[in-house]
């Protein structure tokens, strides 16, 4: 038997396979709504995305220096996917009493 053709056994011997086992991606929803964000901490892991819904009659956005600015008009969405590992602060760079908090973890 061939070394590529004993390959595949082999994986499935030690519990292993080509395709991985690389957990799913998560969705976090965070509302915005009278001028705040809730939940204002979120815990999220690489890979997940957070969605921010905006349900004020004015514009908002989820801006963390160096990471993301995420521009969310009156009754729309916007998303992001988390990166790294640690705290991320983020405001609205319009309203920047509107805080909030992403703790990723690993």
């Amino acid at each position: 038997m061939t070394a590529m053709a004993l390959l595949p056994r082999l994986c499935l011997a030690a519990g292993l396979s080509f395709m991985g086992t690389a957990a799913s991606a998560a969705t976090i929803e965070v509302t915005m709504e009278k001028l705040g964000f809730n939940p204002a901490v979120v815990t999220a892991h690489p890979g997940d995305t957070i969605v921010w819904r905006n349900k004020d009659m004015i514009d908002h956005t989820a801006t963390s220096k160096g990471n993301f600015d995420v521009v969310i008009p009156a009754g729309k969405s916007g998303s992001t996917v988390v990166k790294g590992d640690g705290a991320v602060d983020y405001i609205c760079r319009y309203h920047p009493n509107m805080k909030g908090r992403i703790e990723v973890s690993r």
